[in-house]
């Protein structure tokens, strides 16, 4: 690989922008595909299909042999409050190779003791949010059910670019919760964007049965084409 290839697919790394290296097995020509160039790239399919997926892989293009070399970031997964849900739902997202990180103010549930091997913030989220820099690779659950502790956890994850954003709560519930967002200017797009009731229905009652929904939902949005898995 070239210097200038290198440095330049560093830098998309260390800013936690995916990127695809692109070789021409034949001639041994290499390019870079920042994720921003992919749509209007002539390989758009392939490489949007790749990345989603997060595997290297050969392809045929035009009677060439081209090896797509994916590099995306780990995603990650922050949690808003230190439940019994969390509690099942860290180590499972931890096992699909998620970084997890659990945030809630409330000491009494957030301790080491209930959440071994995963980072535990005891702070308000306007405290302990800014500093963990959500992200596109990035997706946010709140599930405390106390407004005060999920509202502006929401907020702040409306207004970064991850992927999925879920919270907890029936259809009712959620209601008031849109009406309190939108007092504090939280538009209809963009609280479109949030997923409630959270995870996939598949019927789930315990907290585990939940954490499984919740994470079938957001492997769905990471991994599937935009259209299928709104």
């Amino acid at each position: 690989m070239k210097a200038d290839l290198l440095t330049a697919l560093n830098a998309e790394r260390s800013a936690r922008r995916p990127a695809i290296v692109v070789t021409d097995v034949g001639s041994g020509e290499q390019r870079l595909v920042k994720a921003d160039a992919i749509t209007a790239d002539p390989l758009a399919a392939d490489l949007d299909k790749h990345l989603r997926m997060n595997k290297s892989a050969m392809i045929e293009a035009d009677g060439k042999k081209l090896f797509l070399n994916v590099y995306a970031p780990t995603a990650r997964l922050l949690i808003i409050g230190a439940v019994h849900i969390s509690q099942a739902l860290a180590p499972l997202a931890a096992s699909l190779g998620y970084e997890v990180t659990v945030v809630d103010p409330r000491t009494a549930f957030a301790s080491p003791e209930r959440f071994p091997d995963v980072p535990v913030v005891a702070e308000w989220p306007d405290v302990a949010l800014p500093p963990l820099n959500v992200d596109r690779y990035t997706a946010f659950v709140a599930l405390t059910h106390d407004p005060k502790i999920d509202d502006p956890a929401l907020l702040h994850a409306l207004s970064r670019d991850c992927f999925y954003i879920g919270a907890l709560g029936s259809r009712k519930t959620h209601g008031r919760r849109l009406d309190r967002l939108k007092e504090q200017g939280a538009t209809d797009s963009s609280l479109a964007r949030i997923h409630a009731p959270i995870g996939l229905a598949i019927g789930a009652v315990s907290p585990a049965e939940i954490a499984v929904s919740i994470m079938a939902e957001i492997t769905a949005r990471l991994r599937l084409p935009q259209e299928k898995a709104a």
